[in-house]
């Protein structure tokens, strides 16, 4: 893979992975559509270098909620250890069991296409109650229990399917458990962190084992770092954004349009 490519694609992943639009189907989709060399290589080597860029954003998303993270450390209890461990065990289980079925059955762009779709009708309907000022009964992140904690690991358990996208799953969730806008995105972000710190653990002591070559590793390092530097400059504009209580349409919208022409172009080959 070009270098010049791992870049591109480490550079969408940071607002890719902070919106609700599924980096996963970006990272597959943009080479697929472009004809890049990046959709030739084998299963293992693209979950590498996915992987490789989920490290970089988490890294900087971290670093941008440190002060929260430190935070609801000091605060920790076992009410919120409870919703961590319940947001974190069913990815978990779900990636140990389903992780290699689902690359051998689904991952290509009609599959994709499909969890874009199913995905944005999801958080439409999710997001369409009331919230903010019009729903004074809203919930905000502080009041979430265990149902929530469980609500939002069984999303990130069903973004490993490819295109339904772990931050608009959690959102769905959330919205759909009656938080605020604002409290749904805090809580995904939150909830996001360790299951992108276990992926990439394990799958850096995969690529360690199956002997990646020096240029695979140079791509993911140079498309880790990218998504590092894209995360970490775009998080505080969106975090602004879809925590002042913005809609979730136009992203469950640009997602329907993605899934269209992904059909489309497919059915044209």
């Amino acid at each position: 893979m070009p270098l010049r490519h791992a870049v591109a694609l480490g550079v969408l992943h940071g607002p890719a992975e902070l919106l609700p639009i599924s980096s996963s189907a970006h990272t597959t989709l943009l080479p697929w559509l472009l004809d890049w060399p990046y959709a030739r290589l084998d299963g293992q080597q693209r979950k590498a270098f996915e992987v490789a860029l989920h490290a970089g954003a988490g890294a900087a998303l971290a670093i941008h909620l440190r002060r929260e993270l430190l935070g609801e450390l000091a605060g920790l209890d076992a009410q919120r250890l409870g919703v961590i461990a319940l947001a974190l065990a069913p990815p978990a289980l779900a990636g140990y069991v389903l992780e290699r079925p689902i690359a051998r059955r689904l991952g290509g762009p009609r599959s994709i296409a499909a969890g874009l779709a199913l995905g944005a009708v999801a958080m439409a309907r999710a997001d369409a109650r009331p919230c903010g000022d019009a729903n004074p009964l809203a919930r905000a992140q502080k009041d979430a229990r265990a149902l929530d904690g469980l609500a939002l690991g069984l999303a990130q358990a069903a973004a490993l399917i490819p295109g339904v996208s772990r931050n608009g799953a959690t959102l769905t969730a959330a919205r759909a458990r009656g938080f605020s806008r604002g409290a749904a995105q805090a809580l995904s972000w939150h909830a996001g962190l360790p299951v992108i710190a276990g992926a990439s653990v394990l799958e850096g002591a995969r690529t360690r084992r199956g002997g990646a070559t020096r240029e695979e590793r140079l791509a993911q390092l140079t498309g880790a770092v990218s998504a590092f530097a894209s995360t970490l400059a775009v998080a505080r504009l969106l975090q602004r954004q879809l925590r002042d209580g913005q809609p979730l349409w136009p992203y469950a919208l640009y997602r329907a349009v993605l899934a269209a022409l992904v059909v489309s172009r497919s059915s044209a080959q």
